[in-house]
């Protein structure tokens, strides 16, 4: 398929594929840790939002941490140190279902349900260093490559939820488990460039400090909800766990083809009428979600919200790697991660308080307020960029 081993589409496929792998593991936890925590093990919605917030805040901290080793110690052999840590917390799941080991796995492996992992949801601490070196690989088609990425291996985090419906709970960490094991051989092989940084010194500050700011708004907002929709129709619907897979499964299928639009997105729309298109036609649908009680309205709801999350978000990396000095990606990367899931942990623990009180449509009015606010910041710092 390549001339040349060395071509960087050639370390763009192995990149590829380790993604995919990891997304169907992704896929797979997502669904079956909610179910695991509430159903089988009887644990309250507020006892899950304290095992997401401490798996977000963990997720952010690590992040952080993978991003000043990947641009100061090396992209590849950090990248290979944080993969392991998904199929070690996998296991420790298969094994123990104590409510320490849960937190212990869901801190390692990131089981914070933000969503995809470019998001930083499961096993979303090696996104900094993943995205890094994608830039690198990329340069000049990056859009068309974070797209690209983002779509395969959401495609894949949706077969991996689907998988879940022939699994029982534990078998589905083993296999998770196994499958994220496999994913780290394929990028062994990898070499792209790595510029060392300066550890302590940032030359894109003000561009990082634009991201850190709509991050934080971001992640609050998708902390309130995006952890919650499976419980939301656990909770709501009483749907049994083979029905809520099917519905993943779609959603997770319309979210990943909606990443494909993002190079037309930008080329029609720019980047800022593009964020302020998907995500306040999103927020609107958020705000309906708790309000409509009829399942195939909501399910409808439920199949768009991702595709309208994540629709723009290959034109938001692209962007920043423009505007970021090179030795500096794994820094921005990290630190917009640390500022979204750190403010997403928040979110999280209050919409565990109030799911547990029942006052569900909540959080739900509160992520379209703050998203609303979000796309005037987005329209205030990179007007220059619509």
């Amino acid at each position: 398929m390549f001339k040349s081993k060395n071509q960087p589409e050639h370390y763009i496929t192995l990149l590829i594929i380790f993604r995919v792998l990891r997304s169907v593991s992704a896929g797979m936890i997502i669904l079956a840790f909610p179910y695991l925590v509430l159903t089988e093990l009887h644990h309250s919605p507020f006892r899950l939002g304290l095992i997401y917030t401490s798996a977000t805040i963990a997720t952010a901290a690590l992040g952080l941490l993978s991003g000043f080793m990947a641009d100061t110690r090396g992209r590849k052999v950090t990248l290979v140190i944080v993969a392991l840590l998904l199929p070690l917390s996998s296991l420790l799941v298969y094994f123990s279902k104590s409510l320490l080991s849960l937190f212990i796995a869901a801190m390692l492996g990131g089981f914070s349900a933000t969503g995809s992992l470019a998001g930083g949801g499961v096993g979303g601490a090696a996104v900094p260093i993943q995205s890094s070196i994608l830039a690198a690989l990329a340069s000049g088609r990056r859009t068309f490559y974070f797209s690209l990425v983002a779509f395969i291996s959401s495609m894949a985090a949706a077969l991996g939820s689907l998988l879940v419906k022939v699994l029982t709970i534990n078998d589905t960490f083993l296999f998770a488990a196994a499958i994220s094991m496999a994913s780290i051989f394929f990028i062994l092989p990898i070499r792209s460039e790595e510029p060392k940084g300066s550890l302590i010194r940032l030359k894109s500050k003000v561009a990082i400090g634009k991201f850190l700011l709509t991050g934080m708004l971001n992640g609050l907002s998708q902390g309130l909800i995006t952890p919650f929709i499976v419980p939301f129709f656990v909770i709501v619907y009483h749907l049994p766990k083979s029905e809520m897979a099917t519905y993943a499964f779609i959603s997770g299928l319309i979210g990943s083809l909606s990443l494909l639009l993002a190079p037309r997105l930008e080329g029609r729309f720019g980047f800022v009428k593009s964020i302020n298109l998907t995500r306040g036609i999103g927020a609107v649908l958020t705000v309906l979600l708790p309000v409509i009680r009829v399942l195939p309205v909501s399910a409808a709801i439920y199949f768009l919200m991702p595709a309208l999350r994540v629709a723009a978000l290959p034109i938001q990396q692209s962007l920043m790697t423009e505007m970021v000095a090179q030795d500096e990606f794994g820094r921005a990367f990290g630190i917009n991660q640390i500022a979204r899931l750190a403010a997403s942990a928040g979110g999280t623990l209050f919409t565990g308080y109030i799911f547990s009180i029942y006052f569900i449509a909540l959080p739900f009015y509160l992520y379209g307020a703050l998203t609303s606010m979000n796309i005037y910041l987005y329209s205030r710092f990179f007007k220059s960029k619509a």
